[in-house]
């Protein structure tokens, strides 16, 4: 079922590619249902908070009717960074599914761990990997489709 639900997210993060965003999507499922989906809208809204996770989270709570997100599970295609990490912990996500590691900012796994640290009032299980290349090859390809347009565009003038 990981995969499935992961397919749904790289699917809003394919939506999020078409409008120039960093394609990152997300998908939050409470017992077997698909409650909410999202992708990132930071360049669009141009809010620093307007990642996947933080959209998804704030729908899932609407439909769920509390702040308190338990029996979900968050399905994203990019290790959270550390405001959706935290965001995670605080809507007390028990589980967290995401495809690539993000070297830069992923707070799961990669700079920090922070959905697993004890120190914390809530801990996730995260499953890492699923459908990784496909999740990687997204941003590898948004980013080399952004290099080379600027470049196109530094030609031009």
């Amino acid at each position: 079922m990981d995969e499935y639900y992961m397919n749904l997210a790289i699917a809003e993060a394919k939506k999020a590619a078409e409008i120039g965003e960093v394609p990152i999507g997300a998908v939050i499922v409470y017992k077997e249902e698909v409650i909410a989906q999202a992708f990132n809208l930071r360049e669009t809204t141009q809010n620093a908070t307007t990642h996947a996770e933080l959209l998804a989270i704030q729908e899932a709570c609407k439909k769920i009717g509390s702040w308190r997100l338990e029996e979900t599970t968050l399905y994203v295609t990019l290790e959270p960074c550390p405001m959706c990490a935290g965001a995670i912990l605080q809507s007390r996500i028990p589980r967290v599914v995401y495809g690539a590691r993000d070297a830069k900012a992923g707070c799961v796994d990669s700079l920090y761990h922070l959905l697993n640290d004890n120190r914390f009032n809530h801990m996730c299980e995260v499953t890492e990997g699923i459908l990784a290349e496909e999740c990687g090859a997204l941003l590898t390809q948004f980013f080399r489709d952004l290099r080379e347009k600027k470049k196109n565009q530094k030609r031009s003038l």
